[in-house]
């Protein structure tokens, strides 16, 4: 069986953070707001892998209440999900994102954010694609005030019937 999972994430620029995206630090004068490192992007894919295996969401899963989870890297929530969707029976098939940001320039570092993901998830990097957009100056992120991102995952059943 084969299933997908759309996800979603939006945070806030503030000066004083360090910008992650993808685990990827990204030089910049703001960085994202959030209780943990704010990775909107692998906030995305983790809402999106949980949709796919009917697990839930990020925050039933990661609650921004539990202080364990302060500032702690994405990198390692989306490991802890990786887990889950193997205990729930399924591999990951493919995964496919957007970054949407007026500011900074994505494109550059999008071959690491691809290493990363691939590494955490343990599949190859041409299974992940990731894409960055503006909206034209339009809305929040085209404005600068946020940056949001958007992702697809698909999962499919190892179990055999």
């Amino acid at each position: 069986m084969y299933r997908v999972g759309n996800g979603y994430d939006v945070h806030r620029l503030v000066e004083g953070r360090k910008l992650i995206i993808g685990g990827v630090e990204i030089p910049y004068e703001k960085g994202l707001l959030g209780h943990s490192d704010a990775d909107v992007l692998i906030h995305a894919i983790i809402d999106a892998l949980l949709g796919a295996c009917g697990l839930g969401d990020i925050g039933a899963l990661f609650p921004d209440t539990d202080p364990s989870y302060k500032d702690i890297s994405s990198l390692i929530l989306l490991k802890r999900t990786a887990e889950a969707v193997e205990k729930a029976n399924y591999k990951i098939s493919n995964i496919d994102s957007i970054v949407v940001a007026q500011k900074p320039k994505i494109l550059p570092f999008v071959k690491a954010m691809k290493e990363n993901i691939s590494s955490v998830l343990n599949i190859s990097v041409d299974r992940i694609n990731i894409k960055a957009t503006t909206t034209e100056g339009l809305g929040f992120t085209g404005t600068g005030e946020g940056i949001a991102a958007y992702a697809v995952a698909g999962v499919y059943s190892c179990e055999t019937r």
